[in-house]
């Protein structure tokens, strides 16, 4: 059923999006081959919807309008933007929430229209030397089709992605180096994910899950190498060999003064993109000179975020580091304690906060190790993980990402971990572990909604087995055991029960006397968690 494109869509959007994106990140970053074949097209666009994705969540909070919600999406994207197609995917945004934000709500499809002409017209202006069969034209090509649309305002956002697929489908004829390698443009390929995330939360229907279809990543035949396609979206004016470094701040200085430094860095390098305005500016260059290149920044107004990044095709060494860390990421203290104590880095989260790709990543670098095992403990934790591990070995550390699903797993993992082993050794050790150890959980609902068990009301107490619903109840001890005995019909030998912050008194001794009556063998192991789930079960 359609649905209006008011806060709640924008909110959606964004969710629709990272979920897209992050399915999608490893293919698009294997077919990122000019102007630097460094496989990160996937990994920056991600990293820019999630920034985006946190900003609107955090001002869900106060019941934003649409042009709240809007303002707050740009905002994300334009502060947390990475590589030239995050940096382009950071204005279109911007463009779309300028139109978005000064209409009416919900939006209608004339202000939808004039928005995708909005975001593309204000991306080619950011780009100091536009390419076509980038995501340039991708974004263009949307706008077009919106325009020739009838209808509301998702049948709109069907037609423009429909002309964004046909448009990324013909980036090869316009790119002899995407002809070349026989892929599509990876920048363009993001966007459509994008483009297609709005469309699945105007249309009602659920997103798609055959991202790499939707894509057209197959339509020239496969991609020849990971690490091959155009985050191009700039004409070079220099050989790229020269051009060292990629640059990346956030500058506040007046728009009056902006002008002047697109020239000045446009000299200094290729691949410029300069997005922003009301004082906040994001710069994105490639160049041999970086120094010149924030000095530029400085002489203007105040650089922040500075980033700068090597563009040789293998990360530095880093002699100083030590050999090896696991690092798991909890939802209580408890844990947290328990995995420290086994030689883990922990990072506690909470489940209303979850953590993004770059503080993931930054807890990667903080262990200064020169392999680091990953384990999320959390199926929702995946794409960021992912797109951590990469950033991380752009740093030049080695990183493996443990599949983890739930605590338990993450306990069971670091149970065999053995750093004296070969990494690879260790990385499959821990993930046959992990993957041997069956999972539940208690949680008590906070509404009523479908479940794959029937209908809860709030208040119930879900019993989830794998992650589905399998048990709906209201005494959270006989739904414990009802859990714990479906768990165990398939054999076991180790239990392990993790006590939340609201279990009740006298709950781990009822299920471990259940274990002892009716389960002969099998040994039961208790931990105070502390987490916000009143039980983590785990059976091996």
């Amino acid at each position: 059923m359609p649905q209006p494109l008011d806060a709640a869509a924008v909110r959606r959007w964004c969710r629709n999006a990272l979920d897209a994106v992050g399915r999608a990140r490893e293919d698009i970053d294997a077919i990122n081959v000019y102007p630097v074949p460094d496989g990160d097209t996937g990994t920056n666009l991600y990293l820019t919807v999630e920034s985006a994705a946190q900003a609107v969540a955090a001002a869900d909070t106060a019941a934003p309008t649409l042009a709240e919600a809007a303002r707050a999406m740009a905002h994300g994207a334009l502060i947390g933007a990475r590589g030239n197609s995050g940096t382009i995917l950071a204005q279109l945004l911007r463009g779309m929430a300028e139109v978005l934000a000064a209409g009416p709500e919900p939006a209608g499809p004339d202000t939808l229209r004039h928005a995708l002409r909005r975001a593309a017209g204000s991306a080619y202006e950011a780009v100091a030397h536009p390419v076509e069969g980038t995501m340039l034209t991708v974004a263009a090509a949307a706008a077009d089709a919106a325009e020739r649309a009838g209808g509301g305002a998702d049948e709109v956002m069907a037609e423009a992605c429909s002309g964004a697929r046909r448009a990324l489908a013909a980036t090869p004829g316009q790119l002899p180096v995407l002809a070349d390698a026989g892929v599509v443009d990876a920048g363009g390929s993001g966007l459509v994910a994008v483009l297609d995330a709005l469309d699945a939360a105007l249309s009602g229907r659920a997103p798609d899950a055959s991202i790499r279809d939707r894509l057209s990543l197959g339509r020239t035949g496969a991609p020849r190498a990971a690490g091959a396609h155009p985050d191009a979206h700039c004409a070079p004016v220099a050989a790229p060999a020269e051009l060292e470094f990629e640059v990346i701040y956030l500058l506040d200085a007046p728009d009056a003064a902006v002008p002047a430094l697109r020239e000045r860095l446009d000299a200094l390098g290729d691949s410029l993109v300069v997005v922003g305005g009301d004082g906040l500016w994001h710069i994105h260059v490639h160049t041999a000179e970086p120094g010149p290149a924030v000095e530029a920044g400085i002489e203007v107004g105040r650089p922040h975020r500075v980033r700068i990044t090597a563009l040789a095709a293998e990360a530095p060494r880093r002699p100083d580091r030590a050999p090896r860390a696991v690092v798991s990421v909890l939802p209580g203290d408890g844990l947290a304690g328990l995995c420290a104590e086994a030689g883990a880095t922990t990072l506690t989260v909470r489940p209303e906060e979850p953590p993004g790709g770059g503080e993931l990543a930054a807890a990667i670098l903080a262990t200064r190790a020169r392999e680091v095992v990953l384990l999320p403990n959390d199926d929702a934790l995946w794409h960021a993980a992912a797109a951590a591990a990469e950033q991380a070995r752009a740093d030049g550390v080695r990183v493996a990402v443990v599949p983890t699903r739930s605590p338990v797993q993450g306990l069971a993992a670091l149970a065999v971990h053995a750093p004296e082993r070969r990494f690879d050794e260790d990385v499959v050790a821990m993930t046959a572990a992990a993957g041997a150890t069956r999972f539940g959980e208690l949680a008590v609902a906070e509404r009523q909604s479908w479940t794959t068990a029937g209908i809860c009301q709030a208040g119930d107490v879900l019993g989830l087995v794998e992650g589905d619903v399998a048990v709906i109840g209201g005494d959270l001890a006989e739904v414990a055991g009802d859990v714990l005995e479906r768990m165990l019909s398939a054999g076991g030998e180790l239990v392990t029960l993790v006590l939340g912050a609201t279990a009740p008194d006298g709950l781990a001794a009822r299920l471990e006397a259940q274990v002892r009556g009716s389960h002969y063998g099998v040994d039961t192991v208790v931990y105070e968690g502390r987490q916000s789930a009143p039980l983590l079960i785990g059976v091996e």
